[in-house]
């Protein structure tokens, strides 16, 4: 580095960590070497998350997928892509990239992207709640489990007595479909249903919300995730909903964790969860409640069978067992986008097979599996089949690896010093074993 470089090195660096673009850089192996902190607010990770790991270990698209390992195979910049996919933390997440071939002498030494979160903004601000074309009612929700079951029971005594809704759930685990099966439950009926989509800490979100609201009574309005709001906009949120009194609307709203954590974590507004707390409805994550994941599968491929012609009638065994192993950090919305992906290649096939699962998914259950092991798993019992004795090491030393990490929150120099090894030496055996 030449000594003018090494002096604006300073300012580049503080101008990276403080621009509002996320910006993630990559070298040729896909390593990432630089990861500001606008990208970790729009991806959810930090930088012991993505410390010395591949781009394809921290993210759930396949590799044609990545615009940064596009560019890092062509050599020719991409621009203007919108992105939408899960990150390790199961949140979706959609964004608008700029991604450029980093060169030095004419030699590539990596791709580095400059990503602009949209993920709001692919969310409508105010519209009527649609999803299939067809009318959500609680009657038409797949839920055979008996905590789901208790779920729409509730439901049904929340529309029943026309106060305000809290729905508790992770991203992803149907909140909007329980607002709308409450909404199709009244009698009698509300005029309309619609949603605030508070994704948002734009002023303009509000005032909007007040303006339409101003017009409208008798219907059921829909606040999603209201802790995402700014505390300034939440307690604007509350004026707004004590001055509607007679306007007889319904309100719904729904909230991403425990209120009361929330609360502590300074996220939500006391009073703003008092006035819905009249009514709260949790919906458990999906990884709760499996039984409902082989009928909503069901469900999916016989109306698409109604409505593209789909021919699948039969899932494998070995299918199954992968749906009900995985963890699901996206829950049924992440199942919904999965089959999706499935159904858009589906040709003549009457049997959904293993083979045809994404790569990216077949990866997600495999890494899984391996990380499920238990410390019994390598005691010697009569029992137990016996495994080559090179197959039965390597899999004691990745089980023993991996424990160590998790030990230490995957930080890798203090896990080493642990196992009395060098940090070089242990991301070796963490690549080599795909850790």
């Amino acid at each position: 580095m030449s000594e003018k470089n090494e002096k604006l090195f300073p300012f580049y660096k503080f101008a990276a960590e403080q621009v509002a673009i996320g910006i993630h850089a990559i070298d040729t192996t896909g390593k990432t070497v630089i990861y500001n902190e606008k990208m970790k607010e729009i991806e959810g990770l930090n930088s012991v998350d993505v410390e010395d790991r591949s781009i394809l270990e921290l993210f759930q698209f396949e590799q044609h997928e990545s615009t940064l390992l596009k560019v890092l195979h062509s050599g020719k910049p991409v621009l203007r892509v919108k992105q939408t996919y899960w990150n390790r933390n199961g949140q979706e997440i959609t964004t608008i990239n700029d991604t450029y071939p980093v060169l030095d002498d004419n030699e590539l030494i990596g791709a580095v992207e400059f990503s602009r979160d949209i993920t709001a903004l692919e969310r409508l601000i105010y519209q009527p709640l649609k999803r299939y074309n067809e009318q959500i009612t609680l009657s038409t929700i797949t839920a055979v489990s008996p905590v789901m079951q208790a779920v729409l029971e509730r439901s049904i005594k929340a529309a029943h007595v026309r106060m305000p809704v809290l729905l508790i759930g992770e991203a992803g685990t149907g909140k909007d479909l329980i607002a709308e099966g409450i909404h199709n439950q009244l009698s009698p009926a509300n005029n309309q249903f619609v949603s605030l989509f508070c994704h948002s800490s734009d002023i303009h979100l509000i005032n909007k919300f007040k303006k339409e609201l101003e017009h409208i009574s008798n219907c059921t309005i829909f606040c999603e995730r209201i802790d995402l709001l700014s505390l300034e906009l939440q307690n604007q949120l509350l004026d707004i909903l004590n001055s509607n009194k007679d306007g007889n609307n319904l309100f719904i709203a729904s909230i991403g964790e425990d209120p009361v954590d929330l609360i502590a974590k300074v996220k939500l507004n006391k009073e703003l969860y008092y006035y819905f707390a009249t009514v709260t409805i949790t919906i458990p994550p999906l990884r709760q409640r499996t039984e409902d994941i082989l009928p909503f599968m069901n469900d999916y491929f016989n109306r698409y069978l109604n409505l593209y012609g789909s021919t699948i009638n039969k899932i494998e065994d070995d299918v199954i067992q992968a749906f009900l192993t995985y963890e699901w950090p996206g829950n049924l919305k992440e199942l919904e986008l999965l089959l999706d992906e499935i159904s858009s290649m589906i040709t003549t096939e009457q049997v959904l097979k293993f083979d045809m699962l994404p790569l990216h998914f077949k990866l997600k259950v495999q890494d899984f599996n391996e990380s499920s092991k238990k410390a019994e798993d390598f005691v010697f019992t009569a029992e137990k089949d016996l495994l080559p004795l090179e197959e039965y090491l390597r899999e004691a030393e990745r089980y023993y690896l991996q424990k160590a990490l998790d030990k230490y929150d995957g930080n890798v120099t203090k896990a080493a010093e642990a196992l009395g090894m060098s940090r070089q030496n242990l991301q070796y055996r963490r690549r080599k074993m795909k850790l």
